[in-house]
């Protein structure tokens, strides 16, 4: 984004290029018509001798013309330029000699507002067409661990508001003027990989704790857990069926939509094989089958199908889920990988057009067994907030791609974990020793809370997991002393009550686990094709406490602490894009995607 820097006018106002070039047409007119005796009215009069020794104007028709120009304007659009110069301190725009905008001077209350003159001179710089559309969530804050022991809440692999945040902040938005709810922590803590140990022993997850300082509360310390699934080639991966529902609407005709999803598909269409199968189905006014279940190895008539399409009419997304899920149904392979993947940028305007109707149709449609990722496109009007709908009650994943090296980091480098689904219907459920934690605050995840009955209730939707995809957590937890009296209102049911220590002893033992364990997490999952939850277990003790953190901690640490500054969180306590920067300078950088976030931040810095 340009900036346009601010002064104080200290000259008059100059008439801009555009204005001098009306003027000498003007003139010559009137030169024409005079030449063919044509009389001038009273209203172009010629100047006073006083006009003509300032030099503004040099002939009398110039000046008629001048007069007349600005009494049309006036009339048509209200004046854009005032006989007497602004008072200091106000808001008036105003062209340099050169006929260049300078900028404003002054305050907000006069700066050129949407249908100015000015503004139909620089669309950019005044004004927006901006009509993206955010999910707003409440900010959780801290829990007491004797009121609340429970943290529940559904698995997120989702990586948009990352790479959404990335584009906002090239295109010129600053931590203070980014779109509310455009910032979701969890999802810029996702995008990134991490040194996680993988899975052992024939479990779905490798899990990983580790437990130091938190960066911008010194009243507290910070807790990291991370999940990985074991990665796999697509080669290994279950043939699959895949149906590429594409929006051809109007609203997707810029370079940044439809030409780029068309590229970023057929980056993906050159890694399927012949064991699978693809159809594309289109809407935009109405929904079309371009292709119908053709085998995966056919590169050739898959791209020319992909690069045949253009974008017009308006946008009926309803119609083309409806076929989508039909023609998904038609190819459907037995034990394989059945999948949708919608394309768009979301802004749906027939047909089921509110989140909530959205939601009641995939939710209905997801029973079908075939999951549906979202991959969203473009500027300006794009609708996050329905994209995530789809993703998240569709059983997939949502991420938002804004340049060809997104869409290879998505459909190439991360193939399996964007296509290929191993665990569905992922909960969590972190439960804190009183004995050890008073308060605890989840970072993030603010959209995928879960009640704490939803964890062993099977029917209760949930965050799927990919092939090779990790899932990162961040708690604030405030530690207390070795707690001597328990409070009598405790949930008795739970780990860590008063009955279990008392076990614990009657057992022979000290008791002393009670008060090493700090919490225990949880997992529920399902294989994709199963109905039934497995549990898992994994407890977290002191052993994971360490002063000198590695650096997967410290970069999530910064990444979390940024987030908190770009979501204007009321617990960024002493959060500053100064400590990040020294905290991301302190360590290994080891991909591309790390050091581009630090670009970023010392870019905002």
């Amino acid at each position: 984004m340009k900036k346009i820097t601010q002064r104080k006018m200290k000259t008059p106002i100059r008439i801009g290029k555009r204005v001098i070039a009306l003027l000498v047409i003007a003139v010559l007119m009137a030169g024409c018509l005079s030449g063919c005796g044509k009389s001038m009215s009273d209203t172009t009069k010629a100047p006073s001798s006083e006009e003509k020794d300032t030099g503004n104007y040099e002939t009398a028709d110039m000046a008629a013309a001048d007069e007349a120009y600005i009494a049309d304007e006036e009339a048509a659009e209200g004046s854009y330029m005032t006989e007497e110069y602004p008072a200091e301190g106000e808001d008036t725009w105003y062209f340099d000699e050169n006929g260049d905008t300078k900028g404003n001077d002054g305050g907000e209350e006069n700066s050129a507002q949407e249908g100015s003159y000015a503004q139909s001179c620089y669309d950019y710089p005044f004004t927006s067409d901006n009509t993206e559309e955010y999910s707003k969530w409440q900010e959780k804050g801290f829990s007491s661990v004797l009121a609340e022991p429970l943290s529940t809440f559904s698995a997120d692999v989702d990586t948009a508001s990352y790479s959404n945040f990335r584009r906002l902040i090239n295109d010129g938005y600053s931590l203070d003027t980014l779109p509310e709810g455009s910032v979701r922590i969890e999802e810029m803590l996702n995008y990134f990989s991490y040194d996680y140990q993988g899975p052992e022993n024939g479990e779905p997850f490798g899990v990983n704790a580790w437990i130091g300082e938190c960066p911008w509360n010194d009243e507290a310390s910070l807790l990291m857990l991370g999940l990985a699934t074991e990665k796999m080639d697509y080669e290994q991966a279950p043939p699959s069926n895949l149906v590429f529902l594409l929006d051809v609407s109007g609203s997707m005709g810029d370079d940044d939509k439809l030409p780029l999803l068309q590229e970023a598909f057929g980056l993906l269409t050159e890694n399927l094989t012949e064991n699978d199968r693809v159809s594309i189905v289109t809407y935009a006014g109405s929904s079309e089958v371009v292709l119908r279940g053709v085998s995966g190895d056919k590169t050739r008539k898959i791209k020319s199908a992909l690069n045949s399409l253009e974008a017009s009419g308006g946008t009926h997304g309803s119609a083309g889920i409806e076929t989508a899920y039909e023609i998904a149904e038609e190819n459907f392979i037995k034990g394989g990988n059945n999948r949708i993947i919608l394309a768009t940028d979301g802004d749906l305007n027939i047909g089921l057009t509110t989140e909530q109707e959205l939601e009641d149709l995939i939710t209905e449609k997801k029973e079908s067994g075939i999951f549906l990722s979202v991959l969203g496109f473009g500027t300006g009007n794009i609708k996050d907030n329905k994209m995530e709908t789809l993703a998240d009650k569709g059983n997939g994943n949502y991420a938002y791609i804004d340049s060809m090296r997104e869409a290879k980091k998505v459909l190439e480098e991360e193939m399996t974990a964007t296509l290929l689904t191993i665990c569905k219907d992922v909960k969590l459920q972190v439960e804190f020793n009183p004995a050890v934690v008073s308060n605890y605050r989840l970072i993030g995840y603010e959209n995928r809370l879960l009640n704490r009955e939803d964890f062993n209730d099977d029917t209760k939707d949930a965050g799927e997991i990919g092939a090779g995809h990790s899932v990162t957590v961040l708690y604030e937890i405030i530690l207390k002393e070795p707690l001597t009296g328990m409070a009598e209102d405790e949930i008795e049911d739970l780990k860590y009550s008063k009955n279990y220590k008392e076990e614990l002893k009657d057992a022979g033992g000290s008791g002393r686990a009670y008060e090493e364990e700090w919490l225990t997490l949880s997992i529920r999952y399902k294989k994709p094709a199963e109905d039934e939850s497995s549990l898992l277990q994994y407890p977290v003790s002191y052993e994971n406490y360490t002063e000198h953190p590695g650096d997967d901690f410290v970069f999530a640490a910064a990444v979390a602490e940024l987030g908190l500054l770009a979501s204007d969180s009321s617990y960024a306590g002493d959060a500053s894009l100064k400590h990040v920067r020294s905290a991301l300078k302190s360590i290994d950088l080891d991909d591309e995607y790390k050091e581009e976030f630090y670009e970023i931040v010392k870019m905002l810095d």
